[in-house]
């Protein structure tokens, strides 16, 4: 009965080592993705912002898209 106690504990101890290094993993993960949501989110209002200033600096006073003739006219 003493060996198979033994053998049993072994196992677990494996189980909970296995499961202390694929939960440091995942953490290691997730801490990675969270840094690169930040960045990428960053990025985008960036990027947003660009368009809004194009969009601002490319319309001159009072012309708008719409009313503008198509340049093969």
């Amino acid at each position: 009965m003493g060996h198979n106690f033994e053998s049993r504990l072994e196992e677990l101890e494996s189980r909970l080592a296995f499961q202390d290094d694929l939960i440091e993993s995942l953490n290691k993960i997730i801490a990675r993705q969270d840094r690169d949501l930040i960045r990428l989110e960053q990025r985008m209002n960036s990027l947003g912002e660009k368009v809004n200033d194009l969009g601002d600096s490319g319309a001159a006073p009072g012309s708008l898209p719409e009313h503008e003739v198509p340049p093969h006219y």
